[in-house]
């Protein structure tokens, strides 16, 4: 079957290869259970822990884990080829300098003179999409040959191990971990079709408190976190079950795949109601869906790319497969798929 979409009219752009990293040793669930409270929220489905995950050192930055990521892909491709990379976007949960990305930084590191270099911070959950989408448009634009796409969660051994946040119900879910993407302008492991959606009234329904009114870069007490309420749970929920199926099947239509028939869905690892949910809509059986959640928890943006890198290297990902990634972000503001005919190397 033809996926090419006959009305883009422009290069086809191919996602060649993705890589992951996770810090350290995994951190057990018995770390939070000694300081959590007993409480409502801790009882909610969204808020079920995983049974590990990882969590960066301390002084362990964003740069860093995009590094260690990217090194497989040095070993792959060569230095040369990365060195040599025409667009470099990042997208990272809590940038070491809140004055700026680490864009810059990670192609100082790496040894790239890109004639892109984008932090997007949008994208949430879902900026690995949203990379994917803004790479190749990039791409098929202009003369660039080549991008780098890096996303990297690492607010779980920051943020949620502050010793007023450990004790939440939210607290145990999150992981940290950074993944990677390879894009190159060819037809090898093509990208058939990209669906990004913003929806702004849901913009303003995820809260970052000190749980004062201390505002989190004014001197004085209080942790700064994401907060939830049980009604916006609940909204969130009933959201993230809608807006995934709807990209994925948005994208599915285009290129003349049922939901059903997809070789591989991954997804965004918020919760394993969600990925039930999730592939129970597109009407997959759970071994067509992969699961990283227990062994990551929820890696945020970095789900996706990790967790291709683990099927991947397992050797589960058959080249000439359709691929399907989706996710939602935040409290619902945006989400995004993206469907691949599967090539990239391991």
């Amino acid at each position: 079957m033809d996926f090419t979409d006959p009305a883009l009219r422009t290069p086809p752009v191919s996602l060649v290869d993705v890589t992951g990293y996770l810090p350290g040793e995994p951190v057990g669930t018995e770390y939070f259970t000694q300081f959590s409270r007993s409480g409502r929220m801790a009882k909610n489905v969204m808020f079920r822990a995983p049974k590990a995950r990882h969590h960066v050192a301390r002084g362990e930055t964003a740069v860093d884990m995009v590094e260690r990521a990217v090194a497989p892909l040095i070993e792959r491709h060569g230095s040369a080829m990365i060195s040599n990379i025409d667009v470099l976007l990042t997208h990272t949960q809590l940038p070491d300098n809140p004055a700026l990305g680490p864009g810059p930084e990670v192609a100082r590191r790496l040894g790239m003179r890109p004639g892109w270099v984008f932090d997007v911070h949008n994208g949430g959950c879902a900026a690995f999409v949203h990379m994917m989408w803004l790479a190749r448009t990039i791409l098929q634009t202009t003369g660039a040959r080549t991008a780098l796409i890096a996303a990297t969660q690492n607010c779980a051994g920051t943020v949620f191990t502050q010793p007023d946040i450990r004790k939440l119900a939210q607290a145990p879910v999150p992981g940290d971990g950074c993944g990677v993407g390879l894009l190159v302008k060819d037809n090898s492991a093509p990208i058939l079709d990209i669906e990004c959606r913003t929806y702004p009234e849901f913009a303003g329904d995820m809260d970052f408190s000190t749980g004062s009114e201390r505002r989190y870069w004014e001197p004085g007490e209080g942790q700064g976190c994401v907060t939830f309420t049980e009604s916006k749970v609940a909204k969130v929920f009933t959201r993230g079950n809608r807006l995934v199926p709807e990209v994925a099947l948005a994208v599915c239509e285009r290129i003349g795949v049922k939901g059903r028939d997809i070789d591989t869905f991954v997804t965004n690892q918020p919760n394993r109601l969600f990925l039930r949910n999730w592939n129970d809509a597109l009407e997959l059986p759970a071994e067509r869906h992969p699961d990283t959640f227990d062994r990551c928890g929820n890696l945020f943006a970095a789900g996706i790319p990790v967790t291709l890198d683990a099927e991947n290297s397992a050797g589960r990902l058959r080249n000439g497969s359709v691929v399907l990634m989706a996710a939602f972000a935040h409290a619902g503001d945006f989400a995004g798929a993206a469907a691949v005919r599967w090539g990239a190397a391991r």
